[in-house]
């Protein structure tokens, strides 16, 4: 498999399927060695069942370890670490990956409890889990999913599972795009598998799966971001941190260069055009906010657009005096706060983050009194 190949596969078999779209790649020939210690990454942002669009299905990994196993390979680990307010070791639990951590005795690193190790690229300094440093071959197992703040994720992006915590909220800080491009300069991802069976083209955190049955597989993380950018209707430019990884050498943002392959092309099928919470970013005012807080404000809005609450009134009055939030508001005052960051304004709701259930319950209320 050559870097500029992606492999697709469609079904509804997931680990058998995944098992055939590896050995269309000849993954255990580009791992060559045996005795390498190889990282699987899914994602596994919060403690969210698959079918619900958000989080690396179970069946695939399973097929990957199983492929991997089969061939020789027993040097597995599967870290993660999932975003700010969720606990990993319950996203593990959740997602089904305990399970499978029992049945095929493949070890669960919990990056929410590794320490950070400072990394330099250039006048840039991260910290990263100190045992991703461990690692020789890098599997990853993105979801294929939309983003609040970054309009998608994928390959790229997956890869701030791999750091503290407190590295995540710098990284809201810095802006995401930039931070994100240098961590895959400092962590190279030897192999991507992308989970592109019912992700969620609206958030995160899942909710709305779109059912697309498909597995991607390739080495280039650009390269699949790229594709899979246009596969969504958007333009690899309107995601910054794809040609700022190219850039850096990260790999190529060339799709015209792609070679795509179906291994059953009776399988193929386009991705919808997605937008439906697009519009509802309008009423919020964010700034460096983490993806947790602001992914639940925004379906929060989206319950109360679907109760009939988020009228007319309601609408003009939010344009005017946006909901604020992010850790750009610590310290400062204003009308209507999301998030303890927002502590010194008028009105906010408590919380890092809050849930989308208190969000929704905040704001029903608020609208109530006549805001």
């Amino acid at each position: 498999m050559e870097l500029q190949d992606i492999y697709l596969i469609g079904g509804t078999s997931y680990r058998q399927m995944t098992k055939e779209l590896l050995e269309a790649c000849e993954l255990a020939e580009l791992i060559s060695d045996t005795e390498k210690i190889i990282g699987i990454k899914p994602n596994l942002v919060s403690a969210t069942p698959a079918s619900l669009g958000a989080t690396t299905h179970p069946e695939v990994a399973a097929g990957l370890i199983e492929y991997l196993q089969e061939h020789g390979f027993q040097k597995l680990r599967i870290l993660e670490g999932s975003w700010v307010g969720d606990r990993t070791s319950e996203a593990f639990e959740v997602c089904g990956y305990r399970e499978l951590s029992e049945k095929y005795q493949v070890p669960l690193l919990d990056m929410q409890k590794e320490r950070g190790v400072a990394v330099v690229l250039g006048d840039q300094k991260l910290q990263i889990c100190r045992a991703v440093q461990e690692i020789d071959f890098l599997i990853n197992l993105p979801v294929l999913k939309g983003h609040c703040q970054t309009k998608m994720t994928c390959a790229l992006k997956n890869l701030k599972g791999l750091i503290p915590n407190s590295e995540k909220r710098r990284f809201h800080v810095l802006g995401l795009h930039n931070p994100i491009a240098a961590l895959n300069a400092a962590i190279p991802q030897d192999f991507i598998l992308v989970d592109n069976i019912c992700g969620d083209l609206d958030s995160e955190d899942g909710g709305n799966p779109c059912y697309m049955n498909r597995l991607l597989a390739g080495r280039d993380p650009v390269l699949m971001d790229a594709y899979l950018c246009r596969e969504m209707h958007l333009k690899p430019e309107e995601i910054p941190y794809i040609p700022l990884s190219a850039g850096l050498g990260v790999g190529s943002d060339a799709v015209l260069e792609a070679r795509v392959r179906w291994l059953n092309p009776e399988a193929q099928k386009k991705l919808p055009v997605s937008g439906r919470l697009v519009a509802l970013q309008d009423y919020v005012e964010e700034v460096e906010s983490c993806s947790a807080c602001y992914s639940y404000l925004i379906p929060a809005l989206d319950m109360l657009r679907q109760e009939g609450l988020l009228d007319g009134s309601a609408q003009e009055h939010f344009r005017k005096n946006k909901i604020c939030i992010g850790q750009g508001w610590r310290g400062k005052g204003g009308l209507i706060g999301i998030g303890s960051c927002t502590s010194g304004f008028c009105t906010y709701l408590e919380g890092c983050p809050p849930t989308e259930n208190q969000i929704f319950e905040f704001l029903k209320e608020y609208l109530e009194k006549g805001k």
